[in-house]
């Protein structure tokens, strides 16, 4: 479980396919003492368990789920990626709960510079739109934000300065491809509305 506050930028080093997955080697530069191995690590808001530790940072398996799931296997040598370890319960729960299980991919429509934040607009698989509520929270590349205004296939919501400079939402562009994690509570709620209309 994460909060969706990033603690620190990180760095492919590799993306090397095995057979239907692929190993994924990043430079981490993570707070927190060294890793363990078998710890949780959400990199773009996907949860990946550390399963190498390498100098610098560490080595992480990636399924054909998460590959096909995720924008993880388009990155290359060299991206930028948003980190987090996995919460402790001393841990202050600044953004929302975030698992790490990414829901879908989401569009970058446009990123509007306006009187000291960006207005992040994101275009929503449709799968997943009927989950998204204006003033919830949404993860986007393992970002915590509060959706701030809602149309009938995007959202939007609103980047302060710190957001832009602590993550990697800068270096994103319309066009590119994002990690979208619905709110928890959402996602349980359509799976209990579900059961109770199917009886």
């Amino acid at each position: 479980m994460f909060t969706g506050l990033v603690q620190a930028v990180g760095e492919v080093s590799a993306l090397r396919r095995r057979g239907r997955g692929a190993r994924l080697a990043l430079r981490a530069p993570l707070p927190g003492g060294p890793l363990e191995l078998g710890e949780s690590v959400a990199v773009d808001g996907t949860c990946l368990t550390v399963t190498a530790r390498v100098r610098g940072g560490f080595e992480a398996d990636l399924s054909e789920e998460t590959l096909a799931r995720t924008t993880a296997g388009s990155w290359r040598k060299g991206r930028r990626v948003n980190l987090e370890r996995a919460l402790t319960p001393s841990t202050r729960m600044g953004g929302h709960f975030v698992q790490g299980h990414v829901d879908g991919r989401g569009r970058i429509r446009s990123l509007s510079p306006r009187s000291g934040q960006t207005t992040l607009r994101v275009e929503a698989p449709a799968a997943l739109r009927h989950l998204i509520v204006e003033k919830g929270s949404i993860a986007v590349d393992g970002v915590s934000l509060t959706v701030s205004s809602l149309g009938t296939a995007w959202f939007e919501a609103a980047l302060v300065p710190h957001t832009l400079t602590a993550t990697t939402l800068s270096d994103r562009r319309p066009g590119d491809l994002v990690n979208l994690e619905v709110d928890l509570i959402a996602r349980y709620l359509e799976g209990l509305l579900g059961k109770r209309r199917s009886r």
